[in-house]
């Protein structure tokens, strides 16, 4: 039951707990807590109810790349919304920023894609790949080729198939997931994982082994693929090591699987190019992008297939008579004109550039807490990276689970003004809008520093290294 403070009156923040449902919340601490109501955003910055101002450190969620108020994209929606504010991608019927924008990302792709399908989140792109790929795979007279490899901490959505591709276990709980044919290998973090005296690459040979062992012992001719985020978002921001892709596509291609790029974070200038699959050496045969193609404005995402696999597409479909998945919302006029100009300004504005010459401070102000006594790793990729906690910096030791230091650190960010998040337990994540500035930076780490003193100060009140 609602707290007395939220249960009456007629406040904005009584009426979000009487009504409203709220996505990764403990909703027993929300009654009795109530939301921050956002009410205005500029630039990087965001305004609650009171006026308070607010370092957006992660962009959103990973995904406002322009940060808030970029008035190109606000005309970008209203243009279209006159000129044609809705039509539907069903039965051979198109608009013109759907078409524009396909020829756009099949242009920018990394790799040699032939065709692109939009749906309306990074969940339902990787919900549509998976059915794709067992679409894809019945086309060619294998239909027990239909297992697909994630990996344990992988994030790659909430709805049924992508949380069953999802590596973390809340999103499994009680949900009855994952659900049949999803399998998951290794994380590859070498901090956590790597055994003594191994050495990156020889961890990531080791990575690849236990992945064809996976495949042997399940049988090749039932692996249909295997998917991977060129960088771990949501599962502690884990940056691949040394050889790591490399390795692992070796294996993919010895045994005819399909590797899946999850570029629903890295996409789009995230890791200082284009896409993350540059960054780290991936060949997709299939990719999904979602959140920064729109900076988030609008809800768009998109799946992109080789031309080998669109064809057995074109042959199901000539079977039975359609191709017979789709959304309402599916390559939306509004959106997609939003997303292609987007891209525009990607190009226009020179934003890699701008982010490459950038993220060497971002990287420096988060290696030099290293030796803050709660940090046990720093990991940056561009303009993404994290820091874990520990208890132990020579054991590498996690503090108690139940204490929340991660949840405690983002609180009192807040308060100083920076909003950041906490991820895969103590791992503090900063992924702020691609337009920040230096000066902007080194404010939102001077927030971020204070917050991570104040927790340190209560784990040395409590003692709580200690607790184990």
């Amino acid at each position: 039951m609602s707290s007395t403070k939220f249960s009456q009156g007629n406040s904005l923040a009584s009426r979000d707990v009487q009504s409203l449902i709220h996505s990764y919340t403990n909703l027993s601490v929300h009654e009795q807590q109530g939301p921050l109501i956002i009410e205005t955003g500029k630039g990087i910055y965001v305004y609650d109810d009171s006026g308070k101002e607010y370092i957006e450190g992660l962009a959103g969620l990973w995904c406002t790349s322009f940060g808030f108020g970029e008035q190109e994209l606000i005309d970008a929606a209203i243009k279209q919304m006159h000129k044609l504010p809705y039509y539907h991608s069903f039965a051979s019927k198109s608009t013109e920023p759907g078409i524009l924008l396909a020829e756009k990302l099949l242009e920018m792709a990394p790799g040699d894609f032939s065709k692109v399908f939009f749906t309306n989140s990074g969940s339902e792109a990787n919900d549509t790949v998976v059915k794709l790929i067992w679409y894809y795979n019945n086309s060619r007279d294998k239909p027990n080729k239909k297992k697909i490899i994630s990996r344990n901490n992988a994030y790659h959505g909430v709805t049924v198939a992508a949380a069953s591709m999802t590596g973390l276990s809340p999103l499994h709980n009680d949900f009855d997931l994952p659900i049949k044919n999803i399998l998951h290998t290794n994380c590859p973090h070498f901090y956590r994982y790597g055994r003594d005296g191994e050495t990156e690459d020889e961890f990531s040979t080791r990575m690849a082994v236990e992945l064809e062992i996976l495949i042997l012992k399940e049988g090749p001719d039932t692996v249909a693929a295997f998917i991977a985020e060129p960088v771990m978002g949501a599962g502690g921001v884990i940056i691949p090591p040394k050889g790591y892709f490399e390795k692992i596509q070796e294996v993919l291609k010895k045994h005819d699987i399909l590797m899946i790029a999850d570029e629903v974070i890295c996409g789009f200038g995230r890791t200082g190019n284009m896409w993350g699959s540059e960054t780290y050496g991936i060949k997709p045969d299939i990719l999904s992008c979602a959140k920064a193609l729109s900076s988030a404005y609008l809800p768009i995402a998109a799946v992109l297939v080789s031309e080998e696999i669109f064809r057995g597409m074109v042959k199901q479909s000539e079977k039975h008579g359609a191709f017979a998945h789709g959304y309402t919302y599916s390559g939306h006029p509004v959106p997609a004109a939003v997303a292609l100009r987007t891209m525009e300004l990607m190009e226009e504005r020179n934003i890699l550039e701008h982010v490459q010459s950038i993220a060497p401070t971002f990287k420096a102000r988060f290696e030099q807490l290293v030796d803050h006594p709660l940090v046990g790793e720093v990991r940056v990729s561009g303009l993404v990276g994290a820091v874990e906690f520990v208890a132990d910096k020579e054991t590498k030791r996690s503090f108690k689970a139940s204490l929340g230091l991660g949840a405690k650190a983002v609180g009192f960010m807040q308060e100083a003004g920076l909003i950041s998040r906490a991820v895969a337990g103590d791992n503090i994540a900063l992924c702020p809008p691609l337009i920040i500035t230096i000066d902007e930076i080194n404010t939102m780490f001077d927030r971020f520093t204070q917050g991570l003193d104040q927790v340190a100060a209560l784990v040395d009140e409590n003692n709580w290294r200690d607790e184990v």
